[in-house]
């Protein structure tokens, strides 16, 4: 039993993240914006995360210098890639939308060349090639996707990917500014809810809580409350059995994604599709960095 926990663990924060994809789906289904929805997203997170941290008895660094990284997390890990993931989400099918999310490990290997962070190896260009090679296969095979008014979404559909990779990378570069990670986002959620909230206001993109309440209402909810969850349990299991094991989760992410946007949404995917998600997962394989549990710590 005690050896199976790691793995129940990873399991349910995987298809826990992955159960995201189709309610983020159902949450611009029905004309929701992204300012208004990143907005009440921010505010549920900070909430959530509010209280753990109350809970573990830490204080929220306030200085300049952590101010910054609030900002800069804010916009790289929150308010660009949402932006364009619910934009893209209100086009692109969810199970595309989940395979593309996966290419973050393959995105963050060249990122971290360009900054001096990792050396160049054939083992992991070839799982950078393989990634690439999957994202043409759904671009370029014409059943790949339902409608191929579609691609013009995919640059779109990336962005998050890219923007999570310089995230990854801009820590090992700078770290985090004085915060344990659960610090950062808590504080980075707070900074982000600030600035969006006006920005919704002003772009006509605000959504009224005091309403009849249908499906993107509790979509948003949900999806909020499970990023929350699941991001607080991800640093748990980080902290108890590592880097090199929780990296894991991100192969049940993509495949609960996928799962749970045909279970829910009803989706079907081509041959080129399924063939594209075996090069994702050997592709992740390939690039996935040999890590000792001492190169992180979480706070």
């Amino acid at each position: 039993m005690k050896k199976a926990a790691p793995f129940a663990w990873l399991i349910l924060i995987g298809t826990s993240w992955g159960l995201t994809v189709p309610l983020i789906k159902i949450s611009v289904s029905e004309g929701y914006q992204p300012f208004g929805l990143i907005f009440w997203q921010m505010v549920i997170i900070t909430l959530v995360l509010g209280m753990v941290n109350f809970a573990r008895g830490r204080r929220l660094p306030i200085n300049r210098k952590v101010l910054f990284f609030y900002l800069v997390f804010a916009l790289v890990s929150t308010l660009i890639p949402n932006a364009a993931s619910y934009k893209a989400y209100t086009v692109l099918p969810a199970g595309i939308m989940s395979l593309l999310l996966s290419l973050i490990p393959m995105m963050a290997f060249p990122i971290a060349l360009v900054m001096g962070l990792d050396q160049f190896s054939f083992k992991r260009m070839a799982g950078l090639s393989l990634g690439l090679f999957a994202v043409l296969l759904i671009v370029g095979v014409p059943s790949a996707l339902p409608d191929r008014a579609m691609l013009i979404f995919i640059p779109l559909g990336l962005l998050p990917s890219l923007m999570y990779a310089f995230e990854g990378n801009f820590v090992a570069r700078f770290g985090t500014g004085g915060a344990g990670p659960l610090q950062l986002l808590l504080g980075s959620s707070i900074l982000g809810l600030l600035i969006m909230g006006p920005l919704a206001l002003v772009t006509g993109q605000w959504i009224n809580p005091i309403h009849k309440w249908g499906n993107p209402d509790y979509a948003l909810v949900a999806s909020s409350l499970i990023q929350s969850v699941a991001y607080t349990l991800y640093v748990m299991i980080v902290r108890k059995y590592g880097p090199v094991f929780s990296v894991q989760v991100s192969y049940l992410v993509t495949a609960s994604g996928l799962g749970w946007a045909m279970l829910i949404l009803g989706e079907s995917y081509s041959g080129p599709i399924w063939f594209a998600s075996a090069l994702m997962f050997i592709g992740i394989y390939l690039v996935s960095p040999n890590l000792k549990k001492n190169e992180i710590d979480i706070k």
